[in-house]
């Protein structure tokens, strides 16, 4: 398994409010893991929304006994947002904070996926894929007819998001698997970058890339030089061939 993990500032904001976790070793139960947060709330600390949120899920993770990936994760990111609610309730000035996630497993020829928010995670083998579907209210006009693909992406609406942890005491979160075949990529990225790079673009910067790195520091440079109006967050797996059944 190759892996390779970035995040950055971009052009515009001051404070880095995403956070990655990257481990191709165990975490508990979990044969690997790989996460994305994008934090939000401006002043209500959205960079300690994301890095909390993260460090409960992985906490919750080692101390859980089951082996069902899915319940897993699952139980980590109600955790992680019931955390968050109660340190919002403890500072005033934590009020209204909160965070996008999606996270990844890979066992065995399988990618198990928990997405809440507008993070996203994209299979790339043959073409480029996108596994999650943002929670905003943008992506449910475009469900809804009412606006096109094309115009979503510039639409002024766009950062609102639908759902997040620390929202409310109940989390509503997506949930898929993904069977990978032997030369899948997996990505997992914040807004920043897909709000700068389109899906076409992103596949054929890490296609061409000699090595995830490489991809990933092209990835993030073009999102700068698009404009990086947010924060930028890039997570890149290969799973190696004993986590991919050969067809």
């Amino acid at each position: 398994m190759k892996v390779y993990s970035v995040t950055d500032v971009g052009q515009k904001r001051k404070v880095n409010q995403d956070y990655v976790f990257a481990s191709e070793q165990a975490v508990g139960n979990l044969p690997n893991l790989f996460v994305v947060a994008d934090g939000m709330g401006g002043h209500n600390a959205g960079d300690f929304a994301s890095s909390f949120a993260v460090q409960v899920l992985l906490d919750t993770v080692k101390a859980d006994a089951e082996y069902n990936p899915i319940k897993i994760i699952r139980k980590a990111i109600e955790n992680a947002n019931l955390k968050l609610l109660e340190q919002a309730a403890k500072n005033e000035g934590m009020s209204g904070m909160g965070t996008t996630m999606v996270a990844v497993t890979v066992v065995d020829h399988y990618a198990y996926v928990a997405n809440v928010g507008d993070s996203r995670l994209y299979v790339m083998d043959d073409g480029i894929r996108q596994i999650t579907k943002d929670h905003s209210l943008v992506e449910e006009m475009v469900r809804m007819g009412e606006i096109s693909r094309e115009d979503a992406r510039n639409h002024p609406d766009k950062n609102i998001i639908t759902r997040a942890l620390g929202a409310k005491e109940e989390v509503d979160i997506d949930f898929f698997d993904i069977k990978l075949h032997p030369d899948s990529i997996i990505l997992l990225c914040s807004d920043g970058l897909t709000n700068m790079v389109t899906d076409d673009v992103i596949a054929q910067i890490v296609k061409e890339a000699p090595s995830l790195e490489t991809a990933g520091q092209s990835l993030i440079r073009l999102a700068n030089e698009n404009g990086g109006k947010d924060n930028i967050a890039v997570v890149l797996v290969k799973p190696g061939t004993k986590e991919v059944e050969v067809c």
